[in-house]
């Protein structure tokens, strides 16, 4: 048995669907469920009793004791997270409260839970945390990618709070021994994403018909990351990291953000073809989001050298099958879209188009 944390959202609930395809070992799922958590993500899981799903918050003290006393999970996988940097500008709070806040309450409820165990069951215990590459801020072109020694420069409050969590689990581990793990991976996409970062935006304004923001002159660089390659550099991890350590999770795929938004287009273009011309004619250049760092790179070779775990997909290859996901899965994308994100995407693009 193991515990996961933000396991409905998009990260959290491609491994949890990973995980149960690939073992029968049973899984608690914790989500809160706030606007990213979908539990139509997990549907085929609905009749499969190795998946457990109990909604609340990872701040609450005393359920997330009372499911470790009672479930005695082997492993805490922390997915749970408020991650988009738009929202974390606007309404910084919430990052504060799941990110540091919540981490801090799951730390502790596992510290008790670990230093109540014995023998094997204590030495092969292991929390592992999932945080991200932009807690080491913004690089210049040409600078070398980021290790896990690169000193931590964040630069939004998004984060900022992630970055505080990650310094929590260091500390748990150094302070008290608690056998933590820490991956900071780079931008994932895939499906299940929901709609409001770049790439399932993209795809699904431009079914839509309508305008693809991009943010500045789009010459933003990112390293982007298949989720279901995230996924199994995760379960190995888990498997074989070393408690204390810190892996850095990358596709090797350093791509600008409107080459991204090109590439969608072009496959939309093959795939489901506008009558009135190609998609890259509904791009629309908005004001850059305040503070928006210029250049993400992830150098993955400690988890490649001592792991031994390498992605899968090419940039091409994942890209071409989450296209596909979205055409294939209206039905998803169609619930998705609730009157509280039409609000928030018409609220945050409104008067931004240049």
């Amino acid at each position: 048995m193991i515990l996961v944390t933000g396991g409905a959202g998009f990260i959290g609930a491609n491994f949890v669907l990973d995980w149960l395809a690939q073992s029968d070992e049973a899984i608690v799922n914790l989500d809160i469920l706030t606007y990213a958590g979908n539990l139509e993500n997990l549907a085929a899981l609905a009749a499969d009793e190795r998946h457990i799903f109990v909604q609340g918050d990872i701040g609450d003290s005393a359920l997330i004791t009372d499911l470790l006393t009672r479930h005695r999970p082997r492993a805490i996988i922390n997915f749970a997270a408020e991650s988009h940097v738009d929202r974390s500008i606007h309404g910084p709070e919430a990052f504060i409260q799941t990110n540091i806040v919540g981490t801090f309450r799951l730390l502790e409820a596992g510290r008790a839970y670990w230093n109540g165990l014995d023998g094997k069951a204590k030495q092969d215990f292991r929390f592992l945390h999932v945080s991200t590459d932009e807690v080491y801020g913004s690089l210049a072109t040409g600078e070398p990618a980021f290790n896990e020694a690169h000193r931590y420069e964040p630069n939004s409050p998004y984060s900022a709070s992630k970055a505080a969590s990650d310094h929590l689990v260091r500390a748990y581990h150094h302070t008290y021994g608690l056998p933590t793990l820490t991956s900071n991976c780079s931008n994932n996409y895939g499906p299940y994403q929901f709609p409001e970062k770049l790439v399932p935006l993209i795809i699904v304004n431009a079914l839509a018909g309508k305008p693809l923001p991009v943010y500045g002159d789009g010459l933003q660089v990112r390293d982007w990351l298949y989720v279901k390659d995230h996924c199994g550099a995760i379960r190995r991890a888990l498997e074989a990291g070393t408690p204390g350590e810190t892996y850095n999770i990358g596709g090797w795929n350093e791509k600008p953000n409107i080459e991204i938004v090109h590439t969608i287009c072009a496959l939309l273009d093959t795939l489901r073809p506008l009558t009135i011309g190609p998609y890259r004619s509904l791009i629309a250049f908005v004001t850059d989001r305040p503070g928006h760092d210029r250049r993400y790179a992830i150098d993955a070779s400690k988890v490649e050298r001592e792991l031994g775990w390498k992605p899968d997909e090419t940039f091409e290859t994942g890209i071409r099958k989450t296209v596909q996901w979205y055409l294939d899965n209206p039905a998803w994308v169609g619930n998705v879209q609730s009157g509280a994100y039409r609000t928030w995407v018409e609220k945050h693009y409104q008067g931004r188009t240049r």
